[in-house]
């Protein structure tokens, strides 16, 4: 029936229920397992995506000279929720479907943020990498309980972070544009202004999509508003950071942490400066458990199968 382009890490190995569920479809998958990181550049797209009934993608960039070339293509799904690296406009434009998966990574994010917030106050990297050179250090951390911790965004994801750090005895702040007063009351979280939340807590993690408004949005000014001795918390977008500004302000003690898993160059290059203050980096990991990439792959494949048949898929981007 359909030929579907997979450029998505790891879906021959953890994602089978999805790939089984467009092989009982008739639909045949197109993945090359021989990348290390399946992506296709626009030159790669040029001598196959003309055959294609539709597309699950990463960080492809699928802009309107991609689909213009794609003539027979009805639907493009990202692996994930953000569809930055998809042009809405010029999908719409050619007839196809822009369709995602929100929700179904969120607690591995939402996981790691509380993981990143517990290793940063307890130093538990740089200590382990002390042991390593044989030395025993005692080094005194600080506990989260009676600390505020702000979220700028209260979207699925910094829910279920209110709601995981709800045991530890913390106050929560939490700013949104379209704050849901009923989820935020029944979750203990104090709404407030984007300044209440910069300039009242001690942590402060960041859950809003990259846009020309929030771009580098944490910037020197930024942190300049943050408590004295706070912590930054960033596994959503890298463009909402200006990492040289987050440098310098951890470089002035001006911050005294930060938990970095998404930055706007990637990868970050080695012997970056940041590394030598009381950081945590990761290579965009937030959603990678077992777990996500089952009911991503699952969420996205079931849309594409609808899709196909002519029926309306659920998570409808551009619809």
């Amino acid at each position: 029936m359909g030929k579907i382009l997979v450029s998505a890490s790891h879906f021959d190995t953890l994602c089978r229920e999805a790939w089984e569920l467009f092989e009982r479809n008739g639909h045949e998958v197109i993945f090359d397992r021989t990348r290390s990181f399946p992506a296709y550049s626009y030159e790669e797209l040029k001598d196959v995506i003309g055959d294609m009934d539709a597309a699950i993608i990463g960080m492809d960039q699928y802009n309107e000279a991609v689909f213009k070339m794609a003539g027979k293509l009805k639907a493009v799904a990202k692996f994930g929720v953000g569809v930055d690296n998809i042009d809405l406009a010029a999908a719409t434009k050619y007839g196809v479907k822009v369709l995602n998966a929100p929700g179904q990574n969120s607690n591995a994010v939402a996981e790691l943020t509380v993981c990143f917030i517990l290793d940063m106050l307890r130093k538990v990297i740089p200590i382990h990498k002390e042991l390593e050179q044989g030395n025993w250090p005692r080094w005194i951390g600080s506990e989260l309980t009676g600390k505020t911790v702000g979220l700028v965004g209260f979207g699925a994801i910094a829910r279920l972070v209110a709601k995981k750090l709800s045991s530890f005895d913390v106050k929560i702040k939490a700013y949104d544009l379209y704050m849901n007063q009923e989820l935020a009351k029944e979750l203990g979280v104090e709404s407030c202004t984007l300044d209440e939340v910069i300039a009242g807590s001690d942590i402060v993690s960041l859950h809003i999509p990259v846009s020309d408004e929030t771009y580098h949005m944490f910037n020197g000014e930024m942190f300049s508003r943050m408590k004295k001795g706070a912590c930054l918390v960033n596994a959503a977008r890298g463009g909402l950071v200006d990492l040289d500004a987050l440098t310098q302000a951890l470089r002035e003690e001006r911050l005294s942490g930060a938990a970095l898993d998404a930055f706007e160059t990637e990868p970050l290059p080695k012997g970056a400066e940041i590394f030598k203050y009381n950081v945590i980096c990761t290579p965009h990991i937030g959603a990678e458990s077992y777990e996500s990439y089952r009911n991503v792959s699952l969420c996205v494949s079931k849309d594409i199968v609808a899709v196909l048949a002519g029926e309306t898929p659920v998570h409808w981007v551009n619809r």
